[in-house]
């Protein structure tokens, strides 16, 4: 009897734990002034969803601060440190977690305080929304404003407005209604796509899990609700795979695995992949785990990737989408965050740590420095903590990164302080600078150091990332643009050439002057004849790439995966060790 007794324990422990980890997970931030109700809300939602073990609820009743025998304190649930139970406030980020029979959530409780900026930025960086805290005494307060603004920065696409104390108000519907259409109006100005307002008392326990009487005006869902079935969209498995190599796995002659994190992009055995920085492409054989052969990997996934071709890799390298590969630059444009307490300084070295490689790099130029309180742009030339900046960069070897506001993972990086290991800053990649004019202490420092004689090929290559060549595409001329505009998006500096636009004694011309200056050229035509294939031979060579458009829409996708292919073939970039002896 006792081990049927067991059995049944083990059965049903197994059942829950199966159930568990089918549940959708949501990470949430929340945010707010100080003394909006901040913890008093996370308390009561982890109290009244029966996220709160007894023995908490007895230590609560027993502390200093709730001696009195009155209500729970529910701000004691979460405020731990015991600076911030004497001071009322929360000081650090707190990570909170709790289940409902629907979803798995964790909760990042961070401060409100303004010097506590970069705490939000931390917490913030992995949520999938973010509760944003208004006193519905006071309104919309300058650090609602910076709030919402970190909310968008960090790509938050969807943010909650917790109207709290409506208790105060006498759940005065017109209040409520005024500061939603302000918090909304807040919300398109910074480009957040979903906003959702919910009048409550945190205090009372108004709106939070259950619905109150007190607001019969509203039809809208509860906080608790609201959490458990808001669309979940995981974006990084949509996007394009990137694959940062850990390390390398030979136990024999036999096995030879790339070891990795899959950060986004699904994977399959079969796939065509880019390897980075060399280029190589190859098809993954086999994806390999602790419980053997996976027929997919998906984002947050550990594996051991097997290819077809035994193609030079190490740690910091990257395997990505053939068909979509990543920037690969070391000049780009980010907006930062400073988390130090010695200012960011221009031209200064950092250790900068971006998608499991890190590298040095120095911030060349500052565009504007943000005041989140006016949501206005100034001119700074150093950047104090917790201030927010649109910052030049220039690493000592390329990055391979895709723009923050399409990829979270590959588009941010922090920086560390060489010397005392601490992080400084983090920032969102925003713009790739490899084809652009230098500016600011960069050009002053290129005119300086500028040589005589005239720019070479190589010069060319070195700026641009790849060589010149041409793409002859023979058929439809909106399959030329959309190359085009896949190169361009790439990072080709490209060049689009229709039959009808030169007439062919000047082609030869026209097409050299191109080559000469390093551009990658689609010239489109209904067909090609045999003069003008000789002449395109003998300006291109071997840089020369013939793509015949087929008629079917599958043919057509084909062609591009093909021409995309071979335009990583043109990518110049350094070789890893001699990167490594440069940093």
């Amino acid at each position: 009897m006792l081990s049927a007794g067991y059995a049944e324990i083990s059965a049903d422990l197994d059942s829950f734990l199966e159930e568990n980890l089918r549940k959708e997970l949501l990470r949430f931030t929340t945010a707010g002034s100080v003394d909006d109700g901040k913890s008093t809300l996370i308390g009561r939602l982890l109290h009244d969803s029966k996220g709160v073990y007894e023995d908490q609820l007895a230590s609560i009743r027993k502390s200093r601060i709730n001696r009195s025998g009155g209500p729970i304190d529910f701000s004691l649930l979460t405020d731990g440190l015991r600076a911030e139970r004497e001071q009322g406030i929360t000081i650090d980020v707190a990570y909170r977690y709790f289940s409902t029979p629907e979803r798995k959530f964790i909760i990042a409780d961070t401060p409100g305080h303004e010097q506590y900026t970069r705490n939000m930025a931390t917490g913030a960086s992995t949520a999938d929304l973010a509760v944003i805290l208004i006193d519905a005494t006071k309104g919309l307060l300058a650090q609602t404003r910076r709030h919402a603004y970190i909310a968008a920065l960090l790509g938050i696409p969807k943010v909650v407005g917790a109207v709290n104390k409506m208790d105060l108000l006498n759940y005065d519907q017109s209040v409520f209604l005024k500061l939603q259409a302000d918090f909304e109006a807040l919300a398109a100005h910074l480009g957040i796509p979903f906003v959702q307002c919910i009048p409550i008392s945190a205090l009372e326990g108004d709106n939070i899990v259950t619905r109150s009487s007190k607001t019969g005006w509203y039809s809208g869902p509860t906080l608790l609700r609201h959490l458990e079935t808001v669309p979940i969209h995981a974006n990084v498995e949509s996007s394009a795979l990137r694959f940062p190599v850990q390390s390398v796995i030979r136990p024999d002659r036999t096995f030879r695995g790339i070891s990795g994190r899959v950060l986004s992009g699904r994977i399959r055995p079969g796939d065509s992949v880019l390897a980075l920085p060399s280029g190589q492409q190859t098809t993954v054989q086999a994806i390999v785990s602790y419980d053997g052969e996976l027929a997919e990997a998906i984002p947050a996934q550990s594996v051991v990737l097997t290819l077809e071709k035994e193609i030079d890799l190490s740690r910091g390298d990257m395997i990505v989408s053939a068909r979509k590969p990543p920037r690969v630059s070391n000049r780009f444009a980010a907006m930062l965050v400073w988390l130090h307490e010695r200012p960011l300084r221009l031209n200064q070295s950092y250790l900068l740590k971006h998608a499991g490689r890190q590298v040095k790099a120095k911030a060349t130029a500052m565009r504007f420095r943000i005041d989140v309180a006016a949501l206005s742009e100034h001119p700074a030339n150093e950047l104090e903590m917790n201030g927010i900046a649109f910052v030049e960069f220039q690493s000592s070897s390329p990055l391979y990164f895709d723009p923050y506001r399409r990829n979270r993972t590959t588009g941010s990086f922090i920086l560390i302080d060489p010397l005392s290991n601490a992080t400084v800053g983090a920032a969102m990649i925003r713009e790739d600078l490899s084809g652009q004019k230098l500016t600011g202490t960069l050009k002053a420092a290129a005119i300086h150091k500028r040589r005589t004689g005239p720019v070479t090929q190589e010069d060319r290559q070195e700026r641009y990332g790849h060589r010149a060549a041409i793409f002859s595409v023979q058929g439809d001329s909106k399959f030329a643009e959309l190359l085009e505009l896949a190169l361009f998006e790439t990072g080709f500096a490209t060049v689009l050439l229709k039959a009808e636009q030169i007439p062919s004694p000047a082609l030869s011309i026209v097409l050299r002057s191109l080559l000469d200056t390093g551009h990658v050229i689609i010239r489109s035509s209904g067909s090609l004849t045999l003069e003008e294939k000789s002449t395109l031979q003998s300006i291109a060579g071997e840089s020369l790439f013939e793509i015949t458009v087929p008629t079917s829409p599958d043919g057509t996708e084909e062609a591009l995966t093909q021409a995309l292919e071979k335009a990583q073939t043109l990518r110049v970039i350094k070789n890893v060790a001699d990167q490594r002896k440069a940093d």
